[in-house]
């Protein structure tokens, strides 16, 4: 299936590992060009090698002001035009409500919500018809997940954020989309499982709760995503579409 991908162009944060890296690899096999963005500038420069001449790996914050502005000068400085973004950030840190100070809270807000919030207008005010804004949020938007406490405060907002934003696109011709993965097999869920004292014993009683019996792999991802944000998905806008092997419940 032709994805209509050629020579498209996405900006992609935190992209320099895992779900937002194993995306840009999809996007970029299909044709596309990146611009790809971590914490780490010597990570999303590495990444970006790896991918070839059609991705480029910047060092960005989601909670800077400015990061959105920029990537997205990027994109059009490099090659030219842009079509879309997949906002994604770093997992918060795991805890329970007693465990997190106001500080862990905020500076979590900054980075995952409303640094969220900031490229995807930033990406709004630059798009035209056929873009598309899609976000990397998490299970916890349907179900909590247990020791995520910020994770499960913040995701479902950032949802509704993105369901409303939608409904203001949409006349534009510009689709709004969201990923709700569960347990993929990347280095940020084998750190949570480690959290447990006996990661292998975690796993397994992970994947007993997951009617596919396993965890997903990030190119099962990348390719849901890169489908997602292809003109192939074009009257797609306003579904937070779960990533998770059946596991959360619901329709």
């Amino acid at each position: 299936m032709d994805l209509g991908l050629q020579d498209r162009v996405y900006v992609l944060t935190g992209a320099s590992r895992g779900l937002g890296r194993a995306t840009a690899r999809e996007l970029v096999a299909d044709g596309a060009r990146v611009v790809i963005s971590g914490r780490d500038g010597s990570a999303a420069a590495a990444a970006a090698a790896e991918l070839g001449p059609n991705a480029v790996g910047l060092a960005a914050d989601n909670a800077d002001p400015a990061a959105a502005g920029r990537l997205v000068a990027t994109a059009r400085e490099r090659f030219g035009r842009f079509d879309g973004v997949l906002i994604s950030v770093g997992g918060p840190p795991a805890g329970s409500t007693a465990d997190i100070d106001d500080e862990q809270w905020r500076a979590a807000f900054e980075s995952v919500f409303l640094g969220a919030v900031r490229m995807a207008r930033a990406a709004a005010a630059e798009l035209s018809e056929g873009g598309v804004i899609g976000f990397v949020l998490s299970s916890s938007v349907q179900e909590p997940v247990p020791g995520l406490t910020i994770s499960n405060g913040l995701r479902p907002g950032l949802a509704g954020f993105a369901k409303s934003l939608s409904l203001e696109l949409a006349p534009r011709g510009i689709r709004v989309v969201g990923l709700l993965p569960s347990r993929i097999d990347t280095d940020r869920v084998r750190e949570l499982d480690a959290l447990s004292g006996d990661a292998e014993a975690a796993r397994a009683a992970q994947e007993s709760r997951i009617p596919l019996r396993r965890y997903g792999t990030p190119e099962e991802f990348g390719r849901t995503a890169a489908f997602l944000l292809s003109p192939a998905a074009s009257y797609l806008t306003g579904l937070m579409l779960p990533v998770d092997g059946g596991a959360t419940h619901g329709f």
